[in-house]
């Protein structure tokens, strides 16, 4: 061997008749069952094959594949195993030519038949089984990098390495092998690995069309654990740059399987969930770790959202729509009953199975939404929003899909951690969310609630509070909640926001329909706006807020019933309770007491402990004197702090039209009447051709006398009107609405005819019946000129 190696190294050129020589040996030897010079001359190659790396090394290969090629069709394994062997060892060579006329599609074949072999004794199954996955790899290597062989990442050859290795995955689940080194299932692990790390941008997707179509074929979705362990591997072996290339054909196979089982389309959503937290997870790498370790947390969260956005940017709209198409598909199926199920026909649902999915469908929603910015996120729940069905709007959909909304926006809402309010509840998002609080249905009423309680409570001070049930304790240091000052952009979000939220909570708790989870959360927010997005400006409005629902629940005119009143009065003194002892008065604190105590002993029913319990207890007696809160006494006590003391004297009143909440005056002038103010801004042009009018004190004490009595006026006005619309029948509204259209549309006719003057034309005027002389329009080709302007 080592003289037949130093010739072949003399004379390169004799190297193709050394191989043709050796080839012709060993098919004869092949043939005449003589195995042991088989396994000579496979030697003698393999020696001469790693011992000559020239030029000439061509030649000598096809005599090489043409013997290993002659191995793997025998019918023993000792043979297959040998040239797989062989192949492995010529696999791991780097060439230095190309070579132009090489094909490996038999081995792709026969490695992948050998990967499925089912030889009865258990030891030789396995051992040609290693050898396919091996001779797989050996293919892989040999043809990736090489651009002038066939393309390995065609379908033809991924349709057979792909389903070869997963049915080796997959058998090797639960077993070791005691005999060998390593199993069949981990070394095709390392395989498929080296396989997809392999893959380019242009391959992803024929690499991992075949692992679904595996799943399918084989109804691996259903079991869930095996589908997810592949798209582990796939996600962690694959660059990160291309994690979103998977999650959209996890998407389109999604919707490809519409029609099949609930517990089919639950194991794709499952698949969905992993790849997604993984592609969140590992986009940031090292990177990451090394702030992490520096202690750089925000810095660290702000990259990862950054990487997240580069990776999944694309596809976040396309997730969150093709979710909650399926969502609404799941819920047709269960009103229905059953669908037409795919080269099955019509299959009877199974309510537990839909409910699985859509359980799978909502923490897929969680997932990807932890991984988006603030911004993005409100949008997602805006998105979301439009998407759940209103239960009054649709009374055949079952209260179920309600609730499925409901914790699709809970689970988004779920850890939303953000430092700028403004970011986090922009217009576009705070707007349509209020608006679902106007909504009868009290459902509805509680979800924004609680989304806005959930966004607001920055430094998780809800727990602390949450859990005693409104107690009323006297000292609510115990409680160790995190107060901090408000920042620039919180005042801005205030001086936006404020009114707006303060009516919401107001109008909250005058619906006859708010429960008791209502007043909590009502609570909550208050409490959670106190110390998260409080100023001495706040502070002072949320008192009036709270006086003003005192005042609410001792109206005649309201129709409460007797319950909600005292839930009311038992939400105001819980929140006065929690205030005073925030703003550190101590008069205030004690005059809040004293009205507490007073309630203990004379009217318990006042209180949350007797309130907001399973069997609550309550009267209708008329409060008054001691058991209420007295605006005259904070206000004197709050003004010796140097509060405001004309704006807390100002009784609270919530804007209720469109126009007030859009205004930017928040001043004492509130209390002034709505419609004072708008004749002011419709009288505009009017007053401005009147002489000045002198404005003397007399002048302005009458106004503010007068007010009171237009107040009342609005106020019925305003009432009839709500009423009016409420109770009158539709053909009656539309015939209102429409005659206003017509006159406004006779008003604009005229005002256009006033404005918008004809063209000047040479042949003159004509008199209108009128009396007014009006410019005639004449067609050019009519009119009349001298001779000497026409050319």
């Amino acid at each position: 061997m080592e003289k037949l190696t130093f010739y072949a190294l003399s004379a390169p050129e004799k190297l193709d008749r050394i191989g043709a020589y050796l080839s012709e040996r060993l098919s004869r030897d092949v043939a005449r069952h003589r195995y042991g010079y088989v396994c000579i001359a496979m030697e003698a190659l393999d020696q001469l094959l790693m011992a000559c790396h020239c030029q000439s090394i061509n030649l000598f290969v096809e005599s090489f594949l043409k013997m290993v090629r002659k191995l793997l069709e025998a019918d023993k394994p000792n043979l297959q195993i040998l040239g797989t062997n062989s192949f492995v060892k010529f696999a791991n060579i780097e060439e230095d030519t190309p070579s132009y006329h090489r094909s490996y599609d038999f081995f792709v074949s026969r490695f992948s038949e050998m990967c499925h072999s089912s030889y009865e004794d258990p030891d030789f199954r396995t051992k040609i089984r290693m050898a396919g996955i091996k001779g797989l790899q050996g293919v892989v290597r040999k043809t990736v990098n090489d651009e002038l062989q066939a393309n390995i990442w065609d379908p033809q050859h991924m349709d057979k390495i792909v389903p070869s290795l997963l049915f080796n995955l997959q058998s090797g689940e639960g077993t070791e092998s005691k005999k060998e080194k390593e199993s069949p299932a981990e070394l095709t692990e390392r395989c498929f690995r080296e396989l997809l790390g392999r893959a380019a941008y242009g391959n992803i997707k024929n690499a991992v069309t075949p692992v679904l179509m595996h799943l399918d074929n084989h109804s691996l979705w259903e079991g869930k654990t095996f589908a997810v362990r592949c798209f582990k591997i796939i996600m962690y072996s694959i660059q990160s740059q291309h994690s979103h290339l998977v999650i959209q054909q996890l998407l389109g196979h999604l919707d490809a399987n519409s029609k099949s089982s609930a517990t089919v389309r639950a194991g794709i959503v499952e698949v969905l969930l992993e790849a997604a937290a993984i592609a969140a997870s590992g986009s940031v790498g090292e990177y990451g770790f090394t702030l992490q370790m520096t202690d750089f947390k925000k810095v660290s969260a702000y990259i990862k959202k950054c990487f997240v956005l580069l990776i999944l940017g694309p596809t976040v709209l396309e997730v969150f729509n093709t979710l909650l198409r399926h969502l609404r598909l799941s819920v047709d199926y269960e009103l229905t009953g059953s669908y037409d199920c795919t080269n099955i026909g019509t299959k009877i649902i199974k309510e537990h199975e839909e409910r699985q999915l859509q359980e799978a469908v909502i923490r897929t929603i969680g997932s990807f939404a932890n991984t988006l910015p603030t911004y993005q996120r409100s949008e997602v729940m805006l998105f979301i929003m439009g998407k759940i069905p209103i239960p009054g709007m649709h009374p055949t959909l079952p209260s179920t899909v309600f609730e499925t909304g409901k914790l699709y926006l809970l689970d988004v809402t779920c850890g939303f951690q953000t430092t700028n309010m403004l970011t986090a509840l922009p217009n576009s998002f705070l707007d349509p969310l209020l608006s679902f609080a106007l909504q009868e249905d009290a459902e509805i009423r509680l979800l924004v609630l609680e989304i806005l309680v959930s966004l607001i409570d920055r430094h998780d001070n809800l727990p602390k509070f949450s859990t005693i049930r409104l107690i009323i304790i006297s000292d609510i240091s115990v409680l160790k909640l995190k107060v901090d000052k408000c920042s620039r952009q919180d005042n801005l979000f205030m001086k936006k926001h404020a009114q707006h939220l303060y009516r919401h909570i107001y109008l909250c708790c005058k619906e006859q329909s708010s429960v008791r989870p209502h007043f909590e959360k009502l609570y909550s927010l208050l409490a959670l706006i106190s110390m998260e997005l409080a100023n001495e400006e706040v502070v002072v409005d949320l008192i009036r807020v709270a006086l003003a629902l005192q005042d609410l629940a001792l109206s005649s005119e309201e129709m409460l019933p007797v319950y909600n009143r005292c839930a009311v009065h038992a939400l105001s003194s819980a929140y006065l309770n929690l205030i005073s002892q925030l703003t550190t008065v101590p008069a205030f604190c004690q005059h809040v007491h004293e009205v507490i105590e007073m309630r203990q002993k004379e009217s318990p029913y006042l209180l949350p402990e007797d309130v907001f319990i399973e069997n609550p207890k309550y009267d209708k007696r008329r409060l008054e004197g001691e058991l209420l809160f007295q605006q005259a006494k904070i206000t004197e006590v709050l003004g010796g702090s140097g509060y405001n003391t004309e704006r807390l004297a100002t009784p609270y009143v919530p804007q209720f039209t469109d126009e007030d909440r859009l205004s930017k005056r928040k001043s004492i002038g509130e209390t002034i009447s709505l419609q004072v103010e708008y004749c002011s801004d419709v009288c505009f042009l009017s007053l401005q051709r009147t002489p000045a009018e002198e404005i003397t004190f007399e002048t302005l004490k009458n106004a503010i006398v007068d007010s009171v009595g237009v107040e009342e006026q609005e106020k019925e006005r305003r009432r009839q009107v709500v009423e009016k619309f409420q109770k009158a029948p539709f053909e009656e509204i539309a015939a209102h609405c429409g005659a206003r259209a017509t006159m406004l549309q006779s008003k604009l006719n005229q005002i256009f005819e006033i404005t918008i003057r004809p063209p000047p034309s040479p042949s003159g005027t004509i008199t209108s019946s009128y009396g007014q002389t009006q410019s005639r329009s004449v067609p050019v080709y009519e009119m009349k000129f001298p001779d000497l302007c026409v050319y």
